[in-house]
Formats: C-alpha cells, structure tokens, sequence
C-alpha cells in the first residue's frame, strides 16, 4: 500500500482544529465553544467565543470557487454598511473575509459570521413577517444598485439557471421526463426572454429567499443569511425564489401575496415582471432541482431514487398548469 491518502470527495474539518488554528486568526475573545452544527451547501459550525455567538462556514469543494465566495462576502459588507440587516462576515486581525485551508479533497475557503439575532419563523411566516421581508428584499435590490466590486460578476443567467441545471438533471431522467423537460424548457425562454437586463429590473438577487434563511426577534426585528446564491440577475427571480419555496412548503397564499405587498410597498414592479413571474417560479423549481441533485451525489446518493425524481418532475407539472395562479 501507498503512504499517501486514498482519495476522497469529502472531508469534515475537525472542530478542535477550527477553534486552534482558524479562530485564532479574529479578534473575539476566548474561545468556549465550536460545534459542528449542520450540513447544506456549507459545513456550517456554531461558536461561542467571549460573551458572544457566531457562525464559521466552511466551503465544500464542488460548490463555488473563491472568486464567487469573495464577491458574497463583499457584498454582505456592503450591504451592512448600507444597513440591509444581514448577518455579515468578519474580518480577520489582517483583514480578510475568507481563509483558504488545504483540505484533503482541494481548497476550502473559511468565513466567520455574525450570528443572526433572534430564531426562524416557528410555523413559518405569518403575514406580518412575509410583508417585513418582501420590504427587506426591496431594500436590498435598491442598495445594491450602488455595489461596485473588482471581482468577476457571478451572474444568474438563463443559461446558467436553466442550461446547466438540465445537464445536471438528465443523466437521473428517462426519455420521456427529459424531452418534457427540455420542451418546457424552451416554453420558459420564451416568455423570460422578454425581460429586460437594465436598472431597475436587473440587480443583485439574494437568490434564496425564504423563511429558512431568515432570523426573527420576538418584536419582528428581521436578518438575512445565506447569500451563497447570490449573483446579478432579474430581481422578480428573488420574489419568484421566494414563491416557490413557500409554494412547495404548502405555505398560504396568503403569506405569498403579504410578501409581495411588503415588496411592492417600497419598489413597485413593472406590469411585464408580474407577468413573467409563473416562469420564474418555474426557473427557480429546475435550479434549485438541479443544485439538490448536484449535492446529493456527493452526500446522499441513496435520496436519488424514483420517487424523489416523481416528486419533484409532478411539481414541476403543477407549476406549468395554466389553470395555477402563483397567488
């Protein structure tokens, strides 16, 4: 046998070797605690440090490269300094907002967050707090109208939304599921490619809006989290982001149209945005599809069944169904 590692496609970082050597690196106080919390698209790892919770996410390889991961963390900077409420990133003693660590499976980038105040919605939103975010969500689009970064723009294309998002799904489909995806596809393009790419309708989009990225106080007092999403694109595709994860949650309409109240209550939208939002929705459906799929083959493969596929292709249909209103 060979001395070097067997290869692997995934790692967790140790959480005593975070709190030594990556901590070490802010300035927050004593160090009492760092867990592994959870797993998304991001280890994600809770800390107490001083009197004082915080966030330390750790990057997986196949997701992002440091370029896209940098631009996020300069925009959530931005948007604090513009008092969007997010929970941003902090600088290290020689301030960078991200630390690159040589994992076994490739590079891996290191960010500390505040920790957002307050918890997540308990039965998710209520009217209230959907139209308090559709305001926020307005505000961040209208902030971020003056973000300036020298890094490449990631961008929420059609191509990249819909395209690659087809690639990834095709190797788990049979034929029939494939070419109705593909003829819906082309259905989508059609009615999108109307929307014009100029202010105020193309912006930076959160790109993952709902109530899960969301921390409520008890008085209402709302912050954002979780831009690994982000990128420039049409802002309907956030309201539209929004109405489908709501949707699929079995969430009322209720709550959907309070959100698009809170929204429209600071930046109204143009009469073509309201019209291409059932496609949108459909978009956003097929991306965050295929971003499951992607991560699954690297985490759960065993969620891959038919089913699964069944699901979501069915839910897929309903959204198409032009007997279905979005609100």
């Amino acid at each position: 046998m060979s001395d070097q590692f067997f290869p692997i496609t995934y790692s967790t970082l140790a959480p005593q070797a975070l709190a030594d050597r990556i901590l070490s690196c802010y300035i927050v106080g004593e160090v009492s605690s760092c867990v592994f919390w959870m797993r998304g698209l991001s280890d994600i790892y809770l800390v107490e440090a001083g009197d004082r919770k915080y966030i330390l996410r750790v990057s997986h390889a196949h997701w992002r490269n440091r370029v896209e991961i940098e631009f996020e963390l300069e925009l959530l900077a931005f948007l604090r300094e513009n008092h969007i409420p997010v929970a941003y990133p902090i600088r290290t003693k020689d301030g960078q907002l991200a630390i690159e660590v040589e994992a076994p499976e490739g590079k891996r980038y290191i960010s500390l967050f505040t920790y957002a105040d307050g918890k997540v919605a308990v039965g998710d939103l209520n009217k209230v707090q959907a139209h308090r975010l559709g305001e926020t969500v307005a505000k961040l689009h209208n902030a971020s109208q003056n973000f300036q970064c020298y890094l490449e723009r990631p961008h929420l294309t059609i191509k990249y939304l819909l395209d690659d998002s087809l690639q990834e799904l095709s190797p788990f489909l049979d034929e029939p599921a494939k070419i109705y995806l593909e003829e819906s596809i082309a259905d989508i393009k059609s009615h999108i490619c109307q929307l014009p790419k100029e202010y105020p309708l193309w912006s930076i989009c959160w790109g993952d809006p709902h109530s899960g990225n969301v921390h409520f106080t008890d008085d209402d007092k709302i912050t954002l989290f979780d831009f690994d999403q982000c990128g420039y694109g049409w802002r309907s595709f956030d309201i539209a982001k929004f109405l489908q994860v709501t949707l699929q949650a079995g969430i009322s309409p209720s709550v959907r149209r309070a959100f698009l109240q809170g929204y429209q209550s600071v930046q109204p939208l143009q009469e073509i945005e309201l019209r291409c939002m059932q496609p949108l929705m459909q978009v956003a459906q097929i991306w965050s599809w295929a971003i499951s799929v992607k991560s699954a083959t690297v985490h759960n493969h065993s969620k891959l069944d038919r089913s699964y596929f069944h699901y979501r292709l069915e839910h897929f249909k309903m959204l198409r169904s032009p007997d279905w209103k979005p609100f």
